[in-house]
């Protein structure tokens, strides 16, 4: 007897509910199982670093335009300056296999193995050479610490009321795709990983980084619990039309943008955002790539212009009392390391975040 058309398309439906319940209940098991939520002693700042995030490795860190030592240099700027006690950095775990499952595809994963697709993700070509155990020990191994920071930043913020990881900001990549020195999708896991163990279910991604943040904007295309603010130069890469069209608050700058003008269309951004979701937590993607002179950025920002745009951002979530999770993404100069910690300081200064311990001023 022939099954009437209606009868199949509601079986065939209640088929792909029922896959969609075994994934998010796979998800959820390996979000609760994971140790990545360190419990943070009251001393510690939350400042999240490790020794383990730089990449220096036979020179090949300086066969692209990032500046992979600026992690470690932003907190010993912040330590010379006497803004930051060396024993109050919060150090993160590294992300295993199944902590990374709870977005990326295996396949993915097990695409990393290949050290000829990890030299295209991170843009060095000479990394296909090399034996992929050596990539995975000076490359994806620092790459994965800096995921662990991120996730934990979302636990420390909602404690804290903010917090700091001094890299991360892997915007580029997605479940299914690196590329753009992305080899993993920090951010799409922190807000997985906040849904399931911070009870939270809506969250803002401003992402000011002067690319597009395509992997994460891919990762939450059909999730109406994220919306995106995403100011980008539609003129350099990644050039992703699909990834744009997930989108929620699209703001483009074009290349040669000046200060006053960019500052005048955040202002604007913000105020929109602000009047349209209503977020329990926001991931900020604090690029600096939009200083002037940055040679990928393209952009006419001034150092000063950056420490008054992460003002405007954090202020404009405690304002709101919103817990808010910056990451340091991408910034093409050396100069980038002092702007970043250089705003952070003015941050500080501005009381609109506080680096003293909860024990004593350190």
């Amino acid at each position: 007897m022939e099954t009437p058309r209606g009868e199949s398309s509601k079986t065939a439906a209640a088929t792909v509910a029922s896959k969609n319940d075994d994934v998010e209940a796979i998800r959820r098991n390996r979000v609760l199982s994971s140790k990545l939520y360190l419990d943070v002693l009251p001393s510690k700042v939350p400042l999240i670093y490790s020794s383990s995030y730089d990449i220096a490795f036979m020179g090949i860190e300086k066969l692209h335009p990032f500046d992979s030592s600026k992690w470690g240099r932003i907190c010993r700027f912040l330590i010379a300056e006497g803004f930051l006690n060396k024993k109050c950095i919060v150090e993160p775990l590294e992300a295993r296999k199944d902590d990374l499952l709870v977005v990326h595809l295996e396949s993915y994963l097990n695409s990393l193995k290949s050290s000829l697709n990890v030299s295209m993700i991170i843009e060095v070509p000479p990394v296909a050479l090399l034996p992929n155990c050596l990539v995975e020990k000076h490359v994806l191994s620092p790459f994965r610490k800096q995921v662990g920071g991120t996730i934990l930043a979302a636990k420390l913020a909602k404690e804290r009321g903010w917090a700091i990881n001094v890299g991360g900001g892997f915007h580029h990549c997605s479940a299914a795709k690196g590329g753009g020195f992305c080899a993993y999708a920090d951010i799409s896991l922190c807000i997985h990983f906040a849904f399931i163990r911070l009870n939270i279910s809506r969250v803002m991604i401003i992402d000011l980084d002067a690319h597009q943040g395509n992997g994460h904007e891919k990762d939450f295309s059909s999730d109406r619990r994220v919306y995106i603010l995403d100011m980008y130069n539609p003129d350099i890469y990644p050039f992703d039309y699909e990834a744009r069209r997930y989108i929620n608050q699209k703001v483009e700058v074009a290349s040669g943008t000046a200060t006053n003008e960019y500052l005048a269309k955040l202002d604007q951004a913000l105020e929109v955002a602000a009047g349209t979701f209503d977020p329990e937590l926001i991931v900020y993607n604090a690029g600096t790539d939009i200083l002037d002179g940055d040679p990928l950025g393209r952009l006419k920002i001034s150092p000063d212009g950056i420490s008054t745009r992460d003002e405007k951002v954090f202020r404009f979530a405690r304002e709101r009392n919103i817990p808010l999770v910056m990451l340091t993404s991408g910034g093409y100069m050396k100069s980038s390391a002092r702007v970043i910690a250089d705003s952070i300081i003015n941050l500080s200064n501005k009381s609109l975040i506080n680096m003293e311990s909860t024990t004593g001023k350190i």
